[in-house]
């Protein structure tokens, strides 16, 4: 017996379970493509920056002061300089410039007093250093007081 070539089979005769199977595939794929997208993680609590203290008090510190114990300031051409009390660093260490133009005061830290230290006519309890000109301080040791003469208020 001579064996027939195999031919293909019929359409007919084929199976249809493959084609249900490609079919739940593609609904499958278009369901999970279809759900709802996970949120995006929200972006972990960054804590607070640390707070900052400042090494000199604000200005409004010093105006305060002033207002409260300045009327021992020496004035030269409207000029004076003081020293404020530094609670952390226990002296008088904190120093200022005080220009006065008719009723304003005006305030400039500097580095450190360049003018002699008020040793007489100041109260102890006093939270601020005074200075004079060196004229000022030789008038006052040869016995003649300087002029002191209060800020406007």
């Amino acid at each position: 017996m001579a064996e027939s070539p195999e031919r293909p089979p019929s359409p007919s005769n084929l199976s249809r379970t493959p084609s249900w199977v490609l079919l739940g595939f593609v609904l499958g794929a278009g369901f999970v493509w279809s759900l709802p997208r996970p949120a995006a993680p929200a972006p972990a609590a960054t804590p607070p920056p640390p707070t900052v203290q400042l090494a000199r008090p604000v200005a409004t510190d010093i105006e305060a002061v002033f207002h409260d114990w300045g009327r021992p300031a020496v004035w030269d051409r409207d000029l004076t300089e003081v020293a404020l009390w530094d609670v952390d660093r226990r002296s008088y260490s904190i120093c200022y410039e005080i220009l006065r133009a008719g009723d304003v005061l005006y305030f400039r830290s500097i580095p450190k007093l360049t003018r002699p230290v008020l040793t007489h006519g100041v109260p102890h309890t006093s939270p601020l250093l005074y200075t004079e000109t060196e004229e000022q301080r030789r008038e006052w040791l040869a016995g003649g007081e300087p002029p002191l003469t209060p800020p406007p208020r």
